[in-house]
């Protein structure tokens, strides 16, 4: 090696030196580089690489790993080494000291009011803690567990409250208390003497003052105390302290995570507002004061790099005071002379590490037992929380030695109390910090493991206290759900095994003799029970038989009483259908709503019935005008929509639909007689006088209209209300007609017309009826002769004169000009007067009702269109479209599709009632008119499904559901002696699923083209394919697999000719669906016999022979012959075979078969 030689190190000299020979001596394996190359190697200097070899300090770890890596040693091994020489530095160093030197550091304990001499870093929180003394009389100071309250008061505020030199600060008597879990009962005596004014110091240098009362970890008042009445009566006595006359001062010292548990307390809320601080984590300088002047106290120094390292480490550690204590106080131990350095406080495994590995070396010289017993005694030290972190529990050191652990308890304690893990304090015994809990990892997952069995553990030392305190109340013990869960814990008898905490193990004796009681009190209340049991069985044995005999009597009368109401219920739901039925005219509504209700109470035919009948009911609704004045003059207006009713008083309108009111105007008054008819749109009615005088009369502002008066004996408006028809007689018998202009008030055209037809016979009177919401009115009658009447075009452009016994007359009303006719029938009187033509909404036809129905003509061409016929019609009206026309007769209301005017597509009842001004609201689908004479009466009918349907230009030819009802299958035919069109519908939703391919019905020879092939139509019960059957050809539909694919499958035809007799569908081997054909006189299809049509694959099997016999059946093949000698044909091979017998004289077999058992063969 290059250089100046090392200096020799003798390893028995020291743990030190023994460290720096091993050093060297891997140096040395490693081939014996220089400093300077292991400098470049390790990233440290040459000075401190030789400096941890020379022997003289003990290196610091992350040296010794570089100088380890540098020469290529295991570093887990060195690190042991190097940790187990700093061990033996410390002992070392101790012997040296002394094993009494007093350190300067408390460890986990907390700093009491001798040790102010130490307590450094403080400083400022302790005079603003004098400073709100001196301000409040009740104070709390608030801080995580770890941040020195407890130590911040004692060896703080304590001494410089007697130090002060203000006399209202120094108080009589100090008094340190901790709650406890009895609070009120232990330290209330103590509080109520201050409250009574007596001294209870027993110092006489402070007569007069105040005393004060610190509570440290008033939390247990929330985790430890269980009764919340005793905490409150506690918590009272201490807020006592807040009134004048109280000797009492009170300072509470409370974890942080508990002040929302004060604030709840409206008492503690209200007096701690502005009075109480915060104890916070220590400035960089107040932790280097707490680290540094302890030590120089004691004589000693702190290495810079440990102090550096520390004020780090806490900075990231809130409430890590008592781990910093504890570290230091380790670091003391293994200090190096008078120094406290970072290597020490490496090999006390930090600030972290420090309290877990005291208390693992501790734990470590247990014995088994005692490693039990320090389980036990630890965990009774823990009060587990709810909702909350885990606090420490102090308890009595009686209660220890109660649980049967005396001997190895007094060990344990020992062993924890000189590592200071635990403190011994006035017989408690108590955890040193809370800190504990947390950083001992052996101890956290006891608390884990233990966790439930530590809660029950605790209420069953309360009960077990509170029992004792009763006298040994038996109802004090345990029952129940609590018991279970305490025999699960600590066995049957306290002492057996459950739970890894060892059972009962370590339970006091009044504990074990409570939980002993109660399991004993269990077992006699059971045996009480199964007593009580016992008898009441044979109680109910008795009871039994009476409660049977009251049973049959009580059934037979309940069956009784249910018949009577059922009987009562059917015919109470007959009597509801029945007024059902007969409300189906007035109030169909309400007809609706009972015949549901009347088949909810009993399901009869006629409560069937009448359900059914309301299924199908197409009125809706039934509105009666509120004014039932007969003398009220009513119109239907906008399509049935709106009613205008108009009375002498006023004039209303309302809203057909909704029922409502929608306007009210001043009414006709004297003129109500006078009232003719409204115009369209309801808002003019003409009057006629009775000086044969026309007016109008304005509805909205109640006034006649100025100049809009003119002579006339009749009046009738146009179908827009543009035009007004004026009737005026003259002396003779002809009759004049004006046509004016509603809005000029000019004449449009005038026409003298001349009778042509007499009545029966002179003198006679003929009146004028009133059909029509045009209604004609006249007030003066012809004697002797009828009188024309005239419509008008929808568009005002045409008129049509009606004059009896002449051909009807069309003018043109804008050019004043007769239009040629030539086509035009001849109405009657009737006709004439009862207004049956008019014209369509269009204008293009001219409409005629007479005795047989309604006829039509178009204008242009006069060609007459197709009738509708239907006896008695009474009034006609059509839709604005034109493509609708409804009527009524005597019986019914009706609507037709003009363009197919064979039957009425709705047929609603209507009998024994009068209905007249029918009105099609087509957007609305509703025909509404009035019913009954009166016409206060408004019936609306729903055309909902009726006119939006899909129309056929004829009716099905045939129709058949799936088995399942989903699908419908309709069959159509396009002429009588063509296809027929198959179409399949969903049978839920109507929509149309598919068209399968048309099948031929040709008419026979000799039949009339009026009489089609009748159509047969089924589904296969299986739902797999669909059939049909023409009376010729016989055709088979199928889908295969499902019905909406629509594949035809072949089929057999039968040809013409009056021989055709049978055919018939069957079944094959298999299950397969064939179709077997069979003729009189002889088979036809080409040569072949039959064609077998299996469903699955919708082709033919096997075409057999023709044979000699000309009837056929199908029997079991490959049996042998058959009784009666003939031929039977099969499928394999086409053999003959004997068959069963000759066919009959008419060459039929008299039982055919569809098929034989396997579908193989066809016997002829």
């Amino acid at each position: 090696m290059a250089g100046r030689r090392e200096v020799p190190v003798d390893p028995g000299a020291g743990p030190v030196q023994r460290f720096a020979f091993e050093l060297r001596k891997l140096r040395t394996e490693a081939g014996g580089m220089t400093y300077r190359v292991l400098a470049q190697r390790s990233g440290y200097s040459v000075t401190t690489l030789s400096q941890a070899a020379a022997g003289e300090l003990l290196p610091t770890l992350p040296v010794v790993l570089a100088y380890v890596t540098a020469c290529g040693g295991d570093l887990s091994e060195w690190e042991d080494k190097w940790k187990e020489a700093v061990e033996k530095a410390a002992a070392s160093a101790t012997r040296d000291a002394g094993e009494d030197a007093d350190p300067p550091y408390r460890g986990l304990a907390r700093f009491e009011a001798h040790d102010a001499d130490r307590f450094f870093g403080r400083t400022g929180l302790t005079a603003d803690l004098v400073d709100l003394m001196r301000r409040r009389r009740f104070a709390a100071v608030f801080g995580p567990s770890g941040s020195g309250k407890s130590s911040l008061l004692r060896a703080g505020l304590v001494p410089a409250l007697r130090a002060s030199r203000d006399p209202a600060l120094r108080p009589s008597a100090i008094r340190i208390l901790t709650p406890g879990d009895r609070p009120a009962r232990t330290r209330g005596p103590l509080l109520a003497a201050g409250t009574d004014g007596r001294d209870i110091s027993s110092s006489s240098d402070g007569a007069g003052q105040d005393t004060l009362v610190i509570v440290d970890q008033f939390e247990e008042v929330f985790t430890l105390c269980r009764d919340p009445a005793e905490r409150g009566r506690f918590i009272n006595l201490l807020l006592a302290a807040r009134h004048p006359e109280s000797r009492l001062r009170v300072l509470l010292a409370v974890r942080a995570d508990f002040y929302g548990h004060c604030s709840a307390h409206p008492g503690l809320a209200t007096a701690l507002r502005d009075a109480h601080m915060l104890a916070g984590p220590m400035s960089p300088a107040e932790l280097r004061d707490a680290i540094i002047k302890p030590a120089s106290a004691a004589g000693l120094t702190v290495e810079r790099a440990l102090t550096a390292r520390l004020v780090q480490e806490m900075s990231s550690a809130p409430g890590g005071l008592p781990l910093l204590s504890h570290v230091l106080l380790e670091t003391w131990r293994r200090r190096r002379g008078k120094t406290l350095t970072l290597a020490g406080y490496e090999a006390a495994d930090g600030l972290e590490g420090a309290i877990a590995k005291t208390a693992e070396a501790a734990y470590a010289g247990f014995t088994e037992v005692q490693a039990a017993a320090a389980r036990l005694v630890l965990l009774r030290l823990v009060a587990p929380g709810e909702g909350t972190p885990d606090t420490r529990r102090s308890v009595l050191r009686s209660e220890l030695e109660a649980s049967g652990l005396d001997e190895e308890a007094a060990h344990v304690l020992e062993v924890l109390t000189r590592t200071r893990l635990i403190t011994l304090d006035d017989g408690s015994v108590e955890l040193a910090h809370e800190a504990v809990l947390t950083a001992w990892p052996r101890l956290r997952a006891w608390i884990e493991e233990d966790r439930e069995r530590l809660r029950a553990q605790r209420k069953l030392t309360e009960a077990a206290r509170a029992w004792h305190e009763l006298g040994r109340d038996p109802g004090a013990l345990y029952r129940g759900s609590l018991l279970e869960t305490a025999v699960d814990h600590f066995g049957s008898t306290g002492t057996g095994v459950g739970g890894s905490g060892g059972g009962g193990a370590g339970l006091t004796g009044p504990e074990r003799a409570f939980l002993t009681d109660s399991i004993a009190q269990r077992d006699r209340e059971a045996r009480a029970a199964a007593r009580t049991i016992r008898r009441l069985r044979r109680m109910k044995v008795g009871v039994s038989v009476v409660a049977a005999l009251a049973l049959v009597a009580g059934l037979l009368a309940w069956q009784q009483s249910t018949h009577q109401e059922r009987e009562r219920l059917r015919a109470e739901a007959r009597r509801v259908a029945a007024l059902a039925v007969s409300l189906r005219g007035s109030d169909p509504i309400a007809a609706m709503q009972l015949s549901i209700a009347s088949w909810s109470l009993a399901d009869l035919p006629e409560t069937r019935s009448a359900l059914m009948s309301a299924a199908v009911q197409k009125e809706q609704d039934a509105f009666t005008d509120p004014d039932a004045d007969p003398s009220a003059v009513r119109y239907l207006g906008q399509g049935g929509r709106s009613l205008l009713s108009v009375g002498a008083r006023q004039t209303v309108q309302w809203d057909v639909r909704s029922h409502r009111q929608t306007a009210s105007y001043p009414g006709l008054g004297d003129r109500l007689a006078q009232a003719a008819v409204s115009s369209p749109d309801g808002r003019t009615v003409s009057l006629v006088r009775e000086d044969q005088r026309v007016e109008l009369w304005d509805t909205e502002a109640g006034r006649i209209r100025e100049g809009r008066q003119w002579d006339g004996d009749g009046v009738e408006w146009s179908p827009s209300g543009r035009i007004l028809v004026l009737y005026r007689m003259t002396d003779g018998p002809d009759m004049v007609v004006e046509l004016r202009d509603v809005e000029t008030g000019g004449v449009l055209w005038e026409q003298q017309a001349e009778r042509h037809l007499p009545l029966s016979g002179p003198g006679e009177l003929f009146e004028i009826p009133s059909w029509t919401n045009r209604r004609l009115r006249l007030q003066r009658r012809l004697p002797g002769y009828p009188f024309p009447d005239v419509q008008v075009s929808p568009d005002d452009a045409k008129m049509a004169l009606c004059l009896p016994g002449a051909a009807f007359q069309l003018w043109d009303v804008v050019r004043h000009r007769l239009l040629p006719t030539p086509w035009a029938p001849t109405p009657t009187a009737d006709n004439c007067a009862q207004e049956d033509f008019q014209f369509t909404p269009d204008s293009q036809q001219l409409v005629l009702r007479d005795p047989a129905g309604v006829r039509r003509w178009d204008i242009a061409s006069g060609s007459e269109l197709p009738k509708i016929l239907h006896e008695g019609l009474r009034e006609l009206r059509f839709s604005p479209d034109g493509r609708f026309m409804a009527a009524n007769d005597t019986d019914e209301v009706m609507l037709w599709r003009v363009d197919e005017p064979a039957l009425p597509i709705l047929r609603n009842p209507a009998p024994d009632e009068v209905v007249t001004d029918l009105a099609l609201d087509m957007d609305e689908r509703r025909i509404r008119y009035f019913a009954g004479r009166s016409q206060t009466v408004v019936r609306s009918l729903s055309l909902d499904g009726v006119v939006d349907a899909p129309w056929q230009s004829s009716a099905a030819a045939a129709a058949s559901f799936s088995p399942d009802g989903a699908t419908l299958a309709l069959a159509h035919r396009d002429t009588p002696a063509g296809d027929i069109r198959i179409r399949l519908h969903d049978g839920r939703r109507g929509v149309v699923l598919a068209d399968l391919p048309p099948a031929h019905c040709p008419v026979r020879a000799g039949r009339p083209s009026a009489q089609p092939c009748p159509v047969h139509m089924a589904f296969h019960p299986d739902g797999g394919g669909l059939r049909l059957r023409g009376q010729r050809p016989h055709n088979v539909h199928t889908a295969g697999s499902g019905v909406p694919v629509g594949r035809r499958r072949p089929s057999c035809d039968r040809f013409p000719g009056r021989d055709a007799h049978q055919h018939r569908p069957g079944r094959g081997s298999g299950g397969r669906r064939t179709l077997q054909r069979r003729q009189r006189d002889r088979l036809q299809c080409g040569r072949q016999v039959v064609d077998r049509l299996p469903h699955t694959r919708g082709r033919k099997d096997r075409n057999l022979e023709r044979a000699r016999s000309d009837a056929g059946t199908r029997g079991p093949a490959g049996r042998g012959p058959g009784p009666c000698g003939e031929t039977r044909w099969t499928g394999p091979g086409n053999r003959p075979r004997p068959v069963a017998r000759p066919p009959d004289r008419t060459g039929h077999t008299t039982d055919p078969h569809p098929g034989c058992d396997d579908g193989s063969g066809l016997q002829s």
